[in-house]
């Protein structure tokens, strides 16, 4: 089973900058992807970032410019560097991760770590 933990969110002033990480466990076989999703309240949950196992990297539109995905492949490890916070950032964020063959794929989800952009 795969277990994903995330870590490093919490409060912090508009302009400011926050470093998100994810670790996972488990056994982890044929890994396509790790991403970061949020939620905020009201909204669908959608894709910030993504990292591929050949590392291509994907940012929404929202945040290119201002965050960057990062992996520590020996720690399994993913990060979020989230920098020029806005109100509109304030979410739940989740890890993803993605594992399978071409035809079957299974996606796992972390907790989620609360981050709030307030003054």
């Amino acid at each position: 089973q795969v277990q994903l933990v995330e870590s490093g969110g919490g409060l912090v002033e508009p302009g400011g900058s926050l470093r998100l990480s994810c670790a996972a466990s488990g056994i982890i076989h044929d890994m396509k992807s790790m991403a970061w999703y949020r939620q905020a309240p009201g909204e669908q949950r959608h894709m910030v970032a993504q990292i591929s196992v050949d590392d291509k990297i994907e940012y929404s539109y929202f945040v290119e410019g201002r965050f960057i995905i990062s992996r520590d492949k020996a720690k399994n490890t993913i990060y979020l560097q989230m920098n020029d916070l806005e109100r509109d950032d304030t979410a739940v964020y989740y890890c993803q991760l993605v594992r399978g063959g071409r035809l079957v794929t299974f996606d796992y989800w972390g907790q989620g770590t609360q981050v709030t952009v307030s003054s």
